[in-house]
């Protein structure tokens, strides 16, 4: 881990502050302030280690590394909702005839006719959209959405790195995005 120049000192950065020393003293506070803005604890485990990961790579570069840190975990926070509120979750129902297999409610009683029409066109383009995508990029997508699990989880069970999977998912994300577009699904 790079050391910080024993020449730069002051309120933000103590002479000689390591990355180690600023992430015995940042992680627990960080993670208090990521969840306050997520309300989730493993993705504010996920903001957090990403901001160190960002750190680590431009440390020497990073004058005030400590509110440097704060503004990254915020900006990540934020990024994350804005995300996750672009993505409407499809409500899983146990039919009436097997209660063991779950299914997609796709109806929802307060749209209109066309509307109802509109959305299950939709939903089959979502569906051909993924199948356009290569199975690692829909297996990411099938462990984001399906089983609810963080970057970390992800990780763990496809032996990607964290940010890999942040980036796989991401690009995934924003092929599935073009191809709705194309199709005139969303503007």
């Amino acid at each position: 881990m790079p050391e910080a120049r024993s020449n730069e000192s002051g309120p933000d950065r103590p002479a000689a502050e390591t990355l180690e020393e600023l992430f015995a003293a940042l992680e627990s506070p960080l993670l208090s302030y990521a969840l306050r803005l997520l309300h989730d604890a493993d993705m504010a485990q996920d903001v957090v280690q990403e901001a160190f990961v960002r750190l680590h790579a431009q440390f020497d570069q990073v004058r005030t590394p400590r509110s440097w840190l704060y503004r990254s975990v915020h900006n990540l926070a934020l990024n994350h909702q804005r995300r996750s509120n672009r993505t409407v979750p499809l409500r899983t129902t146990a039919p009436s005839d097997d209660p063991a297999t779950p299914t997609l409610e796709l109806a929802d009683p307060s749209l209109l006719p066309d509307e109802q029409i509109a959305r299950w066109e939709g939903v089959g383009l979502v569906r051909l959209g993924l199948k356009s995508l290569d199975p690692r990029s829909r297996e990411l997508i099938r462990l984001k959405f399906e089983e609810n699990l963080s970057y970390k989880e992800i990780s763990a069970r496809t032996g990607l790195t964290t940010s890999n999977v942040g980036y796989l998912l991401h690009h995934s994300l924003k092929s599935l995005a073009a191809e709705l577009v194309k199709a005139g699904l969303i503007p």
